[in-house]
């Protein structure tokens, strides 16, 4: 009886050496490069077609994937095996440990069979034999490589140099990385030297048994997310926090370049891992002249050149040896001898904070722009304005109400200065877009409670009032302030009399009380106590462009030049693309757990800042930290199972707050607005998904004109209340959705 031999497939890789095509959300992977389908779906047709035996597979993939996976996965028989998600990229040997220890569990000490996803393979009978070739080796303990006769000195391929032979088995003297083109023309003459495929077959208990031996951090701390993991019918699931502690590193290194007796089967089946341009060239059906031609293409005594268009038409003429390929977004040239350097430009680009090397702008992924407008308009004018129009305000002793319950009912709470200033704002937000309701009242009526009640002796602005306008807590913070100003400056653009009048004493109070005396900033309330924080910065920053705007005077545009200075100098770092939250005095990271912490939903605030900032001042490059700052946050900030922002997340990209509010939804799709408009990619599929997720976790759920606020790891809602705070964000960020997506010619 045929032994059984338990595959896994890996699919976690980005294939950045075929950018433009390939990107980090829709790696080569899933791209039929050869046709006949995805890399993905024909390496599990090939599984699937071994002569006789069982052979259960499955699939080691990356969790933002998932949708992809089981789209590939579609009408498959897996003969029991199914997807195994990372939530992380962990490389290659966590992969290797991950499926042994899935084997281990199901099948005891098996045959186990790992292949990448992504290779070229048109014979699935050689294939197969080939495998069978190495099974007698691998179950004596060995661990069994599979090697291709070179043709000619690949400087992209790893090989693998034997020695002695017995019954069509190799042993292996080592493994050698991607040699220079001397070296490769050197193993070619040499003649036993082999490309390395990376397909590997080994006994379940040995590839253990290695791991134990030279790399048992790895081996441990994958087995703890095993333990760990939570299945359901779609598939196995790790725990972020323990899979992100995996060391990561490849199985060549880990294990395979340390391990004694491995064996080598030469490979009879026809191979190309379709790792560059120069691959698909070699494989894709060539014209008369070599060139293979792909797209709306027109090409003119061209010769042994790939020309491929996945959008507008390209034409060419004269190119010998040329990679060119065009994407709506992207265009890359190279001579194809040059095509393996194309990692060159991706590493470039990611310095640099460019979304091209993560997000596809591909037509048939594109939700149509504004396809979310009518309901998004609906809830705005028809649900929300009219709710806290009227049960939202306190006609009673003054100013808004701090939260309503989920029934529509006022709750008693104290009144935050910088809730009564946030709705003001929304109000003329509002009034701005064309709400026809009673804005001016609404925004007059805030701005009499607040400065009538809310004053200090300074000229300040208290943070917390009692329910009946008295004063609960007098203190002067910086973020009230920051708040009380971005109200006055929208007000006085809506007409409001005493608006700028109030915002000039704020701003000498601003400057006589709040400003460091070092000029590093602004302290967090007017005793000068307390850790320094980036938020208030940040919210001051909104505020001076928001007077920049309602007069402006570039003064206002000179304090905000003081708040970017400090972000460049102190809140961003440049190394993991992450933003600060506290500080010392000194502007260091304060110790422990909080000099790490990090909010995706500031990010988003500060991507949005940061490209208004660079198109009033010209500082371009600006746009340039905005980006970085949008792709930390979604690469590391968001829950995968919801979509939604964390709370917070370590500067590593570790959640410490597992809980996802609603205003870090609505800022992640002003700054996918901003971005979209900055010279970057195209984002206004990014734009629809996160209104779609906005609406989808918060805002459809919840009763009308309201919306849910916490929403927890797994999806469920945590909300008691609804916080008037959160209504700016909503107003505002859905408000710009409807400018961006406006039809110009209506």
């Amino acid at each position: 009886m045929t032994e059984r031999i338990v595959s896994f497939v890996m699919s976690g890789g980005v294939g950045s050496r075929l950018w433009p095509l390939s990107r980090e959300d829709n790696p080569k992977q899933f791209h039929d490069l050869s046709g006949d389908g995805s890399m993905l779906a024909k390496t599990l047709r090939r599984l699937t077609a071994r002569p006789e035996g069982e052979t259960p597979i499955f699939l080691i993939a990356a969790e933002r994937h998932a949708d992809r996976v089981h789209a590939d996965l579609a009408g498959l028989d897996l003969a029991g095996g199914g997807p195994l998600f990372e939530p992380t990229g962990r490389n290659t040997a966590a992969a290797v440990a991950l499926a042994t220890l899935r084997a281990l569990s199901e099948f005891g000490d098996s045959l186990v069979l790992v292949v990448p996803s992504d290779h070229e393979i048109s014979t699935p009978r050689q294939f197969w034999q080939s495998v069978e070739a190495g099974t007698e080796a691998a179950r004596s303990g060995r661990l069994v490589v599979f090697g291709i006769k070179p043709t000619q000195p690949e400087t992209g391929y790893g090989y693998i140099e034997v020695a002695a032979e017995s019954g069509g088995t190799f042993d292996v003297s080592r493994f050698v990385e991607k040699p220079d083109i001397e070296t490769a023309q050197s193993y070619l003459k040499a003649g036993n030297f082999y490309w390395n495929t990376g397909i590997f077959l080994f006994r379940a208990v040995a590839m253990r048994d290695a791991f134990i031996a030279f790399q048992p951090d790895i081996w441990l701390a994958t087995e703890a997310a095993y333990r760990a993991a939570t299945s359901d019918l779609s598939g196995l699931y790790m725990p972020l926090e323990l899979y992100a502690a995996i060391p990561s590193n490849s199985i060549d290194y880990a294990i395979m370049e340390r391990a004694k007796d491995i064996a080598m089967v030469p490979a009879g089946f026809r191979w190309n891992d379709l790792g560059s341009w120069q691959s698909l060239l070699d494989v894709g059906p060539a014209d008369d002249r070599g060139n293979v031609i792909i797209g709306d293409v027109v090409a003119i005594d061209c010769e042994n050149s790939y020309i491929r268009s996945d959008g507008r038409l390209l034409s060419a003429i004269g190119m010998k040896d040329i990679a060119i390929v065009s994407t709506s977004d992207a265009t890359f040239v190279a001579p194809v001898s040059h095509s393996q350097h194309v990692k060159k430009i991706v590493e470039q680009l990611e310095k640099s904070g460019r979304l091209e090397t993560r997000f596809t702008p591909a037509h048939d992924r594109v939700i149509e722009s504004g396809a979310w407008r009518r309901r998004v308009h609906h809830w705005l004018f028809q649900e929300t304005l009219p709710l806290w129009s009227t049960s939202g305000v306190d006609e009673r002793h003054g100013g808004f109400h701090e939260a309503l319950g989920l029934d529509a009912s006022p709750l008693m709470k104290p009144k935050r200065m910088r809730t009564m200033a946030r709705q003001v704002y929304a109000f003329a937000v509002a009034r701005a877009r064309g709400w026809d309701g009673p804005a001016d009242r609404l925004i007059s009526h805030g701005i009499a409670f607040m400065a009538g009640k809310g004053r200090t002796d300074k000229g300040g602005w208290v943070r917390t009032l009692n329910v009946d306008g008295s004063v609960a807590d007098a203190t002067e913070d910086a973020y009230d302030h920051s708040c009380v100003l971005l109200a006055l400056a929208h007000a006085h653009m809506s007409g409001n009399p005493d608006a700028l009048r109030l915002g000039e004493e704020t701003f000498a109070f601003l400057d006589a009380h709040l400003e460091d005396s070092r000029m590093t900033g602004f302290l967090e309330t007017s005793d000068g106590k307390g850790e320094r924080r980036s938020n208030p910065h940040m919210h001051l920053l909104e505020a001076f462009l928001a007077w920049h705007q309602a007069t402006g005077e570039r003064a206002h545009l000179r304090r905000a030049a003081r708040i970017i200075d400090l972000f460049r100098s102190h809140f961003f770092d440049p190394e993991s693309w992450t933003l600060g939250e506290y500080f010392d005095a000194e502007w260091k990271p304060s110790a422990g757990e909080k000099g790490s912490w990090t909010e995706p939903g500031h990010h988003f605030e500060w991507a949005s800042l940061l490209v208004d900032f660079a198109g009033r001042s010209g500082q371009a490059e600006l746009s340039g930290f905005a980006r970085k700052l949008y792709a930390s946050a979604t690469a590391n900030g968001l829950n995968r199972a919801t979509g939604l922002a964390y709370g917070a997340v370590s500067r590593q990209g570790l959640p410490l707050d597992l809980i996802s509010r609603s205003w870090p939804q609505a800022e992640a799709v002003k700054a996918a607005i901003a971005l979209d408009g900055s010279g970057g990619p195209d984002l206004k599929p990014e734009i629809e998904a996160r209104v779609g997720r906005l609406f989808r976790w918060h805002i459809d759920p919840a009763p009308l004109g309201l919306w849910i606020d916490r929403i927890d790891e797994r999806g469920r809602s945590l909300a008691s209340d609804v916080p008037a705070s959160i209504f700016y964000h909503l107003v505002c960020a859905l408000t710009q959705y409807l400018d961006s997506t406006a039809d110009p010619k209506a």
